[in-house]
């Protein structure tokens, strides 16, 4: 490796990219308005459960955080998300160094994410996979550690992440299989079987996710039973969720970078199986084994666009550790220079492509993916917010109902607390929330604000309320309409927060088998 300022300048080459990259997220994160989603777990972060029904509550603590700092404002709201790339990027240089003592390669780890679509723009979009990112590589640094320094103390650093990992996001449990090879397969296996600390470290992560657990114990293990519905849903072939699942890593990772690091994957893993060496063994595994999960349930259901991501920060580390183990390994000159172009390739087409997507979104005026558009699609609820105000002032109404998440949603972040807002449906995903101001609701008309067909749904056989038709409204973005919304008003009736469990009112079960139909819309991922 080249010695003093030689090898300190691809370092600060690196550094400055990072900043400029991290100036960039900072402004997308300011100037593009929520998405759906990220209002709703906004409306977590002004909550006091344990846990919510959809995901684990770390989302929400990162949340909490920046809105300490900036206020209810979109920057805000992703702050936390900017913070967890920075660390993530830390965590993988620091791996990397430790495995390579190369600065070469700790470029590659560094910018391999910022070349990454999801990782390099959308880890400024807050969602539970951003909040578990940098628990789970932290997890592995830990690993790393442990396994250069044989300290069994490690093991307890490990399962700390881990329970952080699982109080972010239950596909953390998809690590399980990595860590359990790199325990077992090496020759260590004795040793560390016999050791207490392996097992210390399981009880703590148990103690770190505990709050999910107590959560889940008082609500009939609602998230659990919510999750395996998901888990074990089959609809049958669909070449349709086959492309958009391989199709989305493509685009989320890069069309040069996905093959780079799939190649890096399987020379680790090939590596670390034959010689039973534990790092190459949990890094390959903790990617390949989700990335072949994900694509057996693509066969059958629509894989989310975030449910991967969570295992490509590791995929980074093991390809730029494989691209020095070429090298030491004595392989052809010819593949180690194939290598390095393709990685390379990869690192400078991905930024531009970032940046491509950044401009797009905050300066262009255009909309070239019409109505399947993912940031316009969930775009200009301030139109609907306006309507439904002047509705409020023309008629006295003093609540918004709704009756699907999103809509409501983007109702409390837009009217912050001026206005009670009800999703009078789904009560299910509701449960532990704070009283919405029931003494405004009470006896007081309502209007409801619902995307057509919503309103001519069979559900309203079950709500007692009288319905005035008093308007529609468009949502548009960039000159494209992408949905209509009815405003009615609703007299006669004061919804109920707490609906019995076999109410239609309250189902889970249809909400989760709802996100996973192959033809439905992006859920909550």
């Amino acid at each position: 490796m080249p010695r003093g300022g030689a090898a300190r300048r691809p370092l600060v080459i690196a550094a400055a990219i990072i900043a400029a990259m991290t100036v960039l997220r900072l402004v997308y994160a300011s100037a593009i308005e929520l998405r759906t989603d990220e209002a709703y777990y906004w409306t977590w972060s002004k909550e006091g459960a344990l846990s919510f029904l959809d995901h684990p509550p770390m989302i929400a603590w990162f949340i909490r955080f920046g809105t300490a700092v900036f206020g209810d404002t979109t920057l805000g709201v992703r702050f936390g998300g900017i913070v967890a790339m920075l660390v993530t990027q830390l965590l993988l240089a620091d791996i990397v160094r430790r495995l390579t003592h190369d600065a070469r390669a700790i470029v590659f780890a560094v910018l391999m994410p910022e070349a990454a679509l999801y990782y390099g723009l959308l880890m400024a979009k807050v969602a539970p996979d951003v909040a578990m990112i940098p628990f789970a590589v932290a997890m592995m640094w830990s690993l790393v550690r442990l396994a250069q320094s044989g300290d069994g103390r490690w093991w307890l650093a490990a399962g700390l992440f881990a329970g952080l990992s699982m109080l972010s996001k239950f596909t953390a449990i998809m690590f399980a299989p990595a860590v359990a090879a790199f325990l077992l397969v090496p020759d260590w296996r004795g040793r560390w079987l016999r050791s207490p600390y392996p097992y210390l470290a399981v009880a703590v992560a148990v103690a770190v996710f505990s709050p999910v657990l107590i959560w889940n114990a008082q609500h009939d293990w609602a998230s659990f039973r919510f999750q395996g519905v998901r888990a074990t849903a089959n609809y049958g072939i669909s070449l349709r969720t086959i492309g958009d699942y391989i199709g989305l890593q493509f685009g989320l990772v890069g069309f040069v970078m996905l093959p780079v690091v799939l190649t890096g994957l399987a020379m680790t893993a090939w590596r670390g199986y034959r010689t039973r060496e534990p790092v190459a063994i949990l890094l390959s595994t903790a990617v390949l084994v989700p990335f072949a999960y994900f694509f057996a349930k693509s066969l059958t259901l629509r894989v989310g666009d975030t449910w991967p991501m969570f295992m490509w920060p590791v995929g980074f580390a093991a390809a730029a550790v494989n691209l020095v183990m070429l090298s030491r390994e004595n392989r052809s000159a010819r593949l180690i220079r194939s290598s390095l172009f393709w990685g390379k390739t990869a690192i400078v087409s991905g930024i531009a492509f970032v940046v491509i997507v950044f401009l797009y979104y905050v300066v262009a005026p255009w909309n070239f993916l019409g109505k399947i558009d993912p940031v316009g699609a969930e775009s200009s609820y301030e139109q609907v917010a306006a309507r439904a105000q002047a509705v409020l002032d023309e008629t006295g109404a003093t609540w918004i109902a709704t009756t699907d998440y999103r809509t409501y949603a983007m109702m409390r972040w837009l009217f912050r607390g001026r206005v009670p807002v009800i999703e009078i449906n789904e009560r299910g995903r509701f449960q532990d929330f704070r009283d919405p101001g029931i003494d405004r609701i009470k006896e007081h008309a309502g209007i409801y604000v619902g995307r057509e067909p919503d309103n001519r749904s069979s559900l309203w056989e079950n709500i007692p309320a009288k319905r005035e038709q008093l308007g529609r409204v468009e949502r548009r973005w960039r000159g494209v309409l992408t949905d209509t919304y009815v405003i009615e008003k609703l007299t006669g009736w004061t919804p109920e927060l707490s609906p019995p469990k076999d109410s239609p009112l309250f189902w889970w079960r249809v909400l989760a088998f709802l996100s996973l139909s192959p033809l439905a819309g992006r859920g909550l991922g």
